[in-house]
């Protein structure tokens, strides 16, 4: 059956459509070792993947400040609700002058 009329009278031949669907995937990789790192570089210089620096995320940069804080004297769970007391003390006197 090498072609057919359509209902309008023009003739549909048989074809086959391959569409090729590329994927595009992003990882975050942690280099542990040196090595990883030249093997990727290898990578990327036989064009097999792509490599680009991300920026760093100015909430994550502060997430490491407070962590690294918090493990030279975490505070104890005492001035934790000291703290947590004295801030709603305030914010209920502010609403109560309102």
């Amino acid at each position: 059956m090498r072609g057919r009329k359509g209902s309008w009278g023009q003739t549909f031949e048989n074809l086959i459509v391959i569409r090729k669907f590329v994927s595009i995937m992003t990882y975050q990789v942690e280099i542990l070792n040196p090595k990883a790192d030249k093997l990727l570089q290898n990578l990327a210089d036989l064009k097999l993947i792509s490599l680009s620096r991300t920026s760093p995320d100015p909430f994550m940069a502060v997430v490491k400040r407070l962590r690294k804080k918090a493990t030279a004297k975490p505070p104890t769970l005492e001035e934790i609700t000291k703290e947590v007391e004295t801030v709603r003390s305030k914010r209920y006197a502010n609403e109560s002058k309102a």
